[in-house]
Parts: structure tokens; C-alpha cells; sequence
């Protein structure tokens, strides 16, 4: 399939800028976008989006380590699970590949899709109904021996996934991120992206090895995403990142649906359409009738919580207006 080089400089604008602001969206759409628009092979796809990925999130996760957003500490106990993972999942689906033969691609579409609902899934769960975890949240976590194993474990799941599928890295680990280590959202961000470049290098290069990826398509792509995760990550500490969350999630789950019906399910496309719709609909309807305000449904900025704070009390002055010694 042709499909103007403009319009996937565009995907990777608008892409790159969600990676930047909320940690996800990169595999989750890029994939799909690269199957059901340009036409690439899902083997492919999936390659070319982590290589274009892997200087992505570098750059992303530069930006975030300038504005001091990282948990270094808690990336590297999840790249200790999600590095070698990443890598056992690219084998697997080389091996499959292999094993299946020529109807390996509606299964890989299949596998896609199902990640891609999950992922679109959790954040909308996580930009909905977690809000209320926002007065336990924290600056850094104390990485006890518990802590430490957690994040290996979350980091072989995620990287399993990744090497397979190419999606849904950046909202599994952001919800680990926020249920299990309870960090505010600009550390969210900031130790996601980061986290994600270091996983993304190593599924590249098992990717590369494996000869799964289209560098002219890549280049093209990166054209785009590395001023849009620049843009992005620059905005994530100030921006609200709630309602463009459930946004997200709303497009992953009309995403999802279009792998699905690709590899075979009996989805018809009005339904296709009509899902993200309805979706959407109901997350404004629910807003406005329980009239959320703005700080209760987005995620609050750095900005927003230096407002918040009180001014520190002024020690009054003596009679001649000199303050007291």
C-alpha cells in the first residue's frame, strides 16, 4: 500500500506527543496504524515500532531525566525482568512464526488486538476509576527486598508482552507504577518512558537480529515522534494528563476492535465505529452530570499543586515598620 510519507511523519507527531505526555500510546497505536493503513506485515510492524521506538523513548526519557521525573532505581529493578523477557518474547515469536507458517498472521493480528484491548482497557480504569489513589501518591519509593522483587516480576510480564506484540508496555507499567509503588503522576511519566527505552533497545536489537525491520519506515516515523515526545514530555509537567488519558484509552479500544475484525473476528465495522463513540459519550455524560471538576478528573500538575500550597506567614512589623529582630 502507498501511503504519503507526510501522513506518517503526522503519525509519529501526533504519537510521539502522547508517549511524551502519559508514558503510552507508542506500540498501542503505531502498530496498529502501521497494519491497518500502510499495510505492513504484522512481523514487520512490530519490529519497525520498537526500533523507531527505542530513539523515541530515549529522547523522551532524556527530557524527563532534565526535569528530575525519573525513579532511576526502580527502572533498573525493572529492567533486571523486563530486558531478558523482551528478548525470550522476540525468540518465541520468531519461533512461532516458524511452527504456525502461513496462517501465522491472523494469529499474530489476533494476539495484537487482544493486547491492545487490554491496554485500552486499563487506561481507562486507571484515568476513571483510580483518581482516588491520588492522596497516597509519592515523590520515591523505598526499594525494600519485597519492592525489588515486584519490579522484576512486573518487568518479565511487560517485557513478555512487548517482545511479542510491540504494545501495551507503557499502561501496564504505569499501573504497576501507580498501584503497587504509588508514585505521583510526573514520576509516572518520567520513570515509565525511561524504563521503556532501556526494555525497547533490547527487543530492537533481538528484532534487528531477527531481520523484522523496515528502517525507511522507521526514519520516516522518527521524523515525526522525536519533536513529539520532545513537545510531549516537555508539557507532561504541566499539562493535565487525566482526560487525555481516557481519550487515549477510548482510541486504543476502537484500535483493538479493527486488529480484531482484521484477523478474522465477526466484528462489523458500524460496530467498529460506534464503540469508541458510545465510549466517549459516556465518560462526558458521566462528567457532567456528577459535575467533576477539572482537579478532581485530571491529573494534577506540578503547577497545580504549587498553587495549592499556602504562602508561609509574613511576620508582622514593629511600630517604626522594621521587622521584628
Amino acid at each position: 500500500m502507498d501511503v504519503n510519507p507526510a501522513i506518517i511523519v503526522g503519525f509519529g507527531l501526533g504519537v510521539g506527543i502522547l508517549i511524551g505526555m502519559t508514558g503510552i500510546g507508542g506500540g498501542s497505536l503505531m502498530t496498529p496504524l502501521l497494519i491497518l493503513v500502510v499495510g505492513t506485515p504484522p512481523v514487520t510492524a512490530v519490529g519497525t515500532d520498537l526500533a523507531y521506538g527505542a530513539i523515541t523513548k530515549t529522547v523522551g526519557g532524556f527530557k524527563h531525566w532534565r526535569q528530575q521525573t525519573v525513579d532511576f532505581k526502580l527502572s533498573t529493578w525493572m529492567a533486571f525482568g523486563s530486558v531478558p523477557a523482551a528478548i525470550c518474547g522476540v525468540v518465541a515469536l520468531e519461533y512461532l512464526e516458524r511452527a504456525v507458517g502461513a496462517d501465522f498472521e491472523p494469529v499474530l493480528i489476533g494476539v495484537l488486538a487482544g493486547a491492545i484491548l487490554l491496554t485500552g482497557t486499563i487506561t481507562l480504569i486507571r484515568a476513571i476509576f483510580l483518581k482516588q489513589l491520588i492522596a497516597r501518591e509519592r515523590e520515591s519509593v523505598t526499594l525494600a527486598r519485597r519492592s525489588k522483587t515486584a519490579a522484576v516480576l512486573i518487568g518479565v510480564f511487560v517485557g513478555f508482552m512487548l517482545g511479542v506484540t510491540s504494545a501495551g508496555s507503557g499502561a501496564l507499567i504505569a499501573l504497576a507504577l501507580i498501584l503497587v509503588f504509588q508514585l505521583v503522576p510526573q514520576r509516572v511519566v518520567g520513570t515509565d518512558v525511561f524504563h521503556a527505552a532501556i526494555l525497547l533497545w533490547a527487543a530492537a536489537a533481538a528484532h534487528v537480529v531477527g531481520g523484522n525491520v523496515d528502517y525507511a519506515l522507521a526514519g520516516t516515523i522518527l521524523l515525526g515522534s522525536v519533536p513529539g515526545v520532545w513537545i510531549g514530555s516537555h508539557a507532561s509537567v504541566r499539562v493535565p494528563a487525566g482526560t487525555l488519558r481516557t481519550v487515549l484509552g477510548v482510541v486504543l479500544i476502537g484500535a483493538g476492535l479493527g486488529l480484531a475484525s482484521k484477523a478474522g473476528a465477526p466484528i462489523p465495522p458500524a460496530v467498529i465505529g460506534a464503540v469508541p463513540v458510545v465510549l466517549g459519550a459516556l465518560i462526558l455524560w458521566d462528567r457532567l452530570s456528577h459535575r467533576v471538576r477539572r482537579e478532581s478528573a485530571d491529573t494534577p500538575t506540578a503547577a497545580d499543586v504549587a498553587l495549592a500550597e499556602p504562602e508561609p506567614p509574613v511576620a508582622p512589623a514593629d511600630a517604626a515598620g522594621a521587622p521584628p529582630r
